[in-house]
């Protein structure tokens, strides 16, 4: 097999077992703080303390990991950043309490923040212009696909089993290292740097942070990402509390909502990865998944009162597909910066996207208190829907755009 492919395959082997370990504590948060003793009143709480903790760690880690990446190679974080992540998850398989288990979940983070970033790098720059996004959505397509066996495994083991699994499976990715190089955009950059570019600086957030040129392109960027992980974030993790709110006549699974929208998450990243190379445009495409995702939200929001347990699972695979441009997002990312800042910007958007959901949810705790639990996830989804779309429209397209270049 060539290089270039059997890279697009462990990386996107690698990013769906980092799926599959993100979205374990989301699927176990009931399970685990009921083992650990508390009470149903209070998981909520609990459970915002350990998502934002995890989420903190994904946020430093973005950018740890993704600076290293343009200084010292992407493969070489890729894999450091997987053995993390799988040996915080070994970890949690034996917690006792929840202050160990915020630990393990902020390494946990820490790990996991690098690898979809990193390897989205690799992928782009090693791949041709013509099919870069075809290799960048086979490897979301595939990962995504973790949080669905994730979600059919918890059905059948204890929550610290399934903990121990994921663990495991990063560090036979690991192992997988060795058949793989690096890209040759970076060693070839770093080796023999372009004439008038000697002193370029790899990795620097001061260049990144202190050209307006560049901070607003960075913020418009990780605008496109932030309806995402606002409904992964709120709406899927607290679904069983939502869904009672509305009326659901059945109690609904946390661990089922994500499996089902995760294999939507799938389906609608393949569908816009090939519309996009259909088209040749990525951010149209992007922008039409932002108006499907509202509609499909508010579909669901509507629907849900009397109905059952199922209905809600089917709509959360809907939604679920109105999401699948977090491919775009990421590979847009990437493509908007140039080889010195690739890594680092590829590495953070995402993650500074998945951060972003500590302040929503400490807004959302702040609404639910004074509005209640439903207006509050009314509120925060569609403005932070209309926001970020609005956003959209002042970021240039890159899906022809030659990636040898410096910042």
């Amino acid at each position: 097999m060539a290089p270039m492919y059997q890279a697009v395959l462990v990386v996107a082997f690698g990013y769906f077992v980092d799926i599959f370990d993100l979205t374990l504590l989301s699927m176990l948060r009931s399970p685990s703080l009921s083992d650990l003793g508390y009470a149903s009143t209070t998981q909520i709480e609990a459970g915002i303390f350990l998502l934002n903790t995890q989420m903190a760690g994904m946020l430093l880690g973005g950018f740890f990991w993704g600076i290293l990446g343009d200084r010292k190679g992407r493969l070489k974080m890729l894999f450091a950043s997987i053995l993390c992540y799988s040996i915080a998850n070994l970890l949690n398989g034996f917690v006792q309490d929840l202050n160990t288990y915020a630990v393990l979940r902020f390494f946990s983070g820490f790990g996991l923040a690098g690898e979809l970033g990193v390897g989205i790098t690799l992928i782009a720059e090693i791949l041709p212009q013509k099919s870069r996004g075809l290799g960048t959505t086979t490897v979301t397509a595939i990962g995504v696909l973790g949080a669905v066996c994730s979600g059919a495994f918890v059905e059948f083991v204890t929550w610290r089993t399934a903990y121990l699994v994921g663990g495991a499976l990063g560090l036979v990715l690991v192992l997988m290292r060795f058949r793989m190089q690096d890209s040759p955009l970076f060693t070839a950059g770093q080796s023999q740097p372009k004439t008038g570019a000697k002193n370029v600086r790899w990795g620097s957030l001061r260049l990144l942070l202190g050209s307006w040129k560049l901070t607003r392109k960075y913020i418009l960027s990780a605008m496109l990402g932030l309806p995402i992980w606002c409904i992964a974030g709120i709406l899927f993790v607290f679904s069983p509390e939502i869904a009672r709110a509305l009326g659901v006549l059945e109690p609904v699974v946390a661990s089922r909502v994500i499996a089902a929208s995760y294999f939507g998450v799938s389906l609608g990243d393949l569908t816009s990865g090939l519309l996009s190379q259909l088209f040749k445009n990525r951010i149209r495409v992007i922008q039409v998944f932002m108006v499907l995702n509202f509609l499909l939200v508010a579909g669901q929001l509507l629907t849900a009162a009397g109905n059952t347990a199922g209905h809600y699972y089917f709509w959360a695979g809907l939604v679920g597909f109105g999401t699948g441009y977090w491919t775009l997002f990421v590979t847009m990312g990437a493509e908007q910066f140039g080889t010195n800042l690739r890594a680092t910007v590829a590495t953070t958007l995402p993650n500074l996207v998945r951060g972003a959901v500590i302040p929503m949810t400490l807004i959302f705790g702040f609404l639910k208190s004074q509005i209640g639990l439903l207006p509050a996830v009314q509120w925060i989804v569609g403005v932070v829907a209309l926001t970020c779309f609005a956003g959209s429209f002042f970021l240039p397209d890159t899906f022809a755009k030659d990636l040898d270049y410096f910042d």
